[in-house]
């Protein structure tokens, strides 16, 4: 697999398609890995795109290149790796479908980058601009997981069962049976990655304001925060059975969006929505992305 190197990391990426195509970043979340996007893939390859999957810091053959730097993990960070990748690979314009931190991700990119970033495809996680606010009790409760890895006894119990903890958010997120076992099992491998648990730490707590940004990405998180909408056409698939971003909370998501916005619901899909039903996210994908700019 080719890896791309920066000052902190060596991050690993699959990249296929078209050479010369429309280029399009795919961003995984958490917890998964850029395997999350191949049965789409799959469905798109004869579309003419040029895709750029890349694993996260922290996650499957990604790796920090010394023990100094630090294991930071909050959106402005991350898209900033994300910049650094496709700066290196020459993609001066491209499109970003992300899921899950992805869809914070792309978010970011497209407020930091807005001359290189031409639309973006959200799934599962609803934008953050205008800042991240204090959820009610009732979304609190299916937050659980943050709060226990805000915890040091969280964290280590985690560590001991990382595999088990991931399982278990697959489990609860989606409805029952939507995943078999050969699947979970390769990608919670990503999840031995040395750095895992310390850059999943950092990306929930962070959110909470219970450590600080990385220091370098503070001049985006500011800018996060200032953004009130955005005006790049952009999608937001949501499945109709998320159990940890109930359908609910998209339900306004087009007031965050002054250009073209279309929110795109799935029956019978979780929080998973290009594992679970690859087929309508690649449709939906293939119309978005090949609408003339």
């Amino acid at each position: 697999m080719p890896q791309l190197r920066t000052e902190d990391l060596e991050i690993a990426f699959m990249e296929t398609g078209t050479q010369h195509g429309k280029a399009v970043l795919l961003l995984h979340g958490w917890p998964d890995d850029a395997s999350t996007w191949e049965a789409v893939i799959e469905r798109l390859k004869d579309r003419k795109f040029r895709f750029v999957i890349p694993y996260l810091r922290g996650f499957g053959p990604s790796r920090f290149r010394n023990d100094h730097a630090p294991r930071t993990a909050n959106g402005g960070i991350l898209a900033m790796d994300a910049i650094a990748l496709m700066n290196g690979l020459g993609i001066e314009r491209f499109s970003v479908v992300g899921h899950d931190w992805g869809s914070h991700i792309a978010e970011c990119l497209a407020i930091g980058w807005p001359e290189r970033v031409e639309r973006i495809a959200l799934l599962s996680s609803t934008p953050r601009m205008g800042g991240l606010q204090t959820p009610p009790f009732k979304q609190a409760q299916l937050y659980w997981y943050q709060w226990f890895m805000a915890t040091k006894r969280g964290a280590e119990a985690i560590d001991k069962d990382r595999a088990g903890y991931a399982r278990l958010q697959w489990e609860n997120w989606a409805p029952e049976g939507w995943f078999d076992e050969a699947t979970f099992g390769k990608v919670s491998k990503s999840f031995d990655n040395p750095d895992w648990l310390e850059v999943t730490l950092h990306s929930y707590r962070v959110r909470w304001e219970e450590v600080e940004p990385d220091p370098r990405s503070l001049w985006l998180e500011k800018l996060v925060k200032a953004t009130k909408s955005l005006s790049l056409p952009a999608i937001f698939v949501h499945g109709m059975e998320d159990g940890v971003t109930p359908v609910a909370t998209s339900e306004d998501l087009h007031k965050k969006f002054t250009g073209p916005f279309e929110r795109i619901l799935l029956q019978n899909v979780g929080h998973f929505p290009q594992r679970e039903d690859p087929e309508a996210v690649a449709r939906e994908l293939a119309v978005f992305l090949e609408v003339n700019l």
